[in-house]
């Protein structure tokens, strides 16, 4: 069953991606033409040169859906036009990061807007091959994606001379081993060329030397999946949803203490109270919130103080956090955040590929302060300490994982230190009478 959840009657929105979600045979081409499907893509290879195709994308305002929120239409425009090299399109279906699960009911539920997206970008670009990268747990979307793609060549939609044009381009779906770095741009295509998931110093950056050491696009699947609709309603259509830094709509992943967690699709810009009382209906037991993380486990917290931040790029950036994957994390008020924390810290420490010092000695260090912290053995010291590890990890590294959890990680101690403190001077009993049954570990 799929884990979209329909508007809320508080808060009335069209859905656009997640219009058929839920639909019988809805990941099914028949169904798809049904409603339009790939009428975006033809007129667009037929009427538009690819020049134009970028203009409007860039004029629409979309924005990276994968975590970074860089201008669309503006990284393509990086790609060189003139080549002797090949160029590619890489799809980011990895969805590595904790909280997140958005891609997945696309690319289970309706797949061939996936492909009809991928159609449109590769025109712009030139681009005549294109892979999806997505996480090799999810089984069932890359059959879906698979299926798809058969049906999409049966019908001349992939192939040679689509739809009538000299246009060529053949999709292949690449299953990855389960690696949260593999969903860092760079580390995927490291893994897609056969290697060890290892992120790579940019510049140069993909656009211009990326797979192969060719040209390179990489696009995450829900910003893919907004291209038909900008082709088939318009840009001012589309930049009537949301706000004007963060046009269009957004999809949401809600979980943790929520009476309906699920994936809600709603414009960029939606407060932050209104998303989780409104359309996820309120906390269990109408319990207080104690914190969320609102864009994935690498975005600082935020306190209940600033639910009515703004979901947007902007809105959120200005509140010291960021909208990442809009993986929507909220704590209760019951809720142990150092206990959050480290298990935050856990997953970015055996999550580090070890390439890079500062993310290999900082996200273990950090985790075993925290360890130390959580098991009742803090030292008065310890929060300066995890903070002064943190400044010598952000921005230190080729990639942001050791940020991910640097920020997070900081954004509690800023926030919350009395409580951490006071955790520290009294320690933990409750705690040190289970670990005393144990042989203390080494710290």
């Amino acid at each position: 069953m799929s884990a979209i959840s329909k508007p809320s009657d508080t808060l009335a929105f069209e859905p656009v991606l997640t219009r058929y979600i839920g639909k019988k045979d809805s990941h099914t081409l028949d169904f798809y033409l049904s409603h339009g499907g790939y009428d975006a893509a033809k007129r667009v290879v037929r009427d538009y040169k690819p020049d134009e195709v970028i203009d409007a994308v860039k004029k629409s305002g979309l924005r990276g859906r994968g975590g970074a929120g860089f201008p669309c239409g503006l990284k393509w425009s990086f790609v060189p036009k003139k080549t002797d090299k090949p160029k590619y399109l890489v799809c980011n279906a990895d969805e590595s990061e904790p909280g997140t699960f958005k891609d997945r009911v696309i690319n289970e539920e309706d797949p061939h807007q996936l492909l009809e997206g991928i159609l449109i970008t590769c025109w712009a670009v030139g681009i005549e091959t294109a892979y999806i990268y997505i996480r090799g747990e999810m089984w069932r979307g890359a059959q879906r994606l698979k299926a798809a793609i058969d049906e999409a060549y049966a019908k001349g939609y992939l192939g040679k001379k689509i739809f009538g044009k000299k246009f060529n381009l053949d999709v292949t779906v690449h299953r990855g081993a389960g690696a949260y770095i593999c969903g860092e741009e760079t580390g995927m295509l490291s893994s897609l060329e056969g290697g060890r998931g290892y992120p790579k110093l940019k510049p140069p950056f993909p656009a211009v030397e990326g797979l192969f050491r060719c040209p390179t696009v990489v696009n995450n699947v829900e910003t893919l999946a907004n291209l038909p609709h900008i082709f088939n309603r318009g840009i001012e259509w589309y930049r009537s949803i949301g706000t004007e830094e963060s046009p269009g709509p957004k999809l949401f992943c809600v979980s943790g203490h929520v009476n309906k967690p699920g994936v809600y699709e709603r414009p960029l810009g939606i407060p932050l109270r209104e998303l989780i009382y409104d359309v996820c209906g309120g906390i269990p037991g109408d319990r207080g919130i104690r914190a969320v993380i609102p864009g994935g486990s690498s975005a600082p917290f935020l306190g209940p103080d600033e639910l009515d931040t703004p979901m947007s790029y902007e809105g959120l950036k200005d509140a010291g956090s960021m909208l990442g994957s809009a993986g929507v994390i909220v704590l209760d008020d019951t809720t142990d955040l150092l206990s959050a924390l480290l298990n935050v810290g856990k997953f970015y420490h055996h999550e580090s590929c070890g390439q890079c010092t500062p993310c290999r000695e900082g996200c273990g260090w950090v985790e075993k302060i925290l360890q130390r912290m959580h098991d009742g053995r803090g030292r008065s010291e310890d929060i300066d300490l995890v903070d002064e590890i943190c400044n010598q990890m952000v921005g230190k590294t080729i990639c942001v994982l050791s940020d991910a959890l640097a920020m997070p990680a900081q954004s509690v101690l800023k926030k919350f230190r009395p409580e951490l403190e006071k955790l520290i001077a009294q320690g933990r009993p409750d705690v040190l009478c289970e670990l005393a049954r144990e042989p203390s570990p080494a710290l």
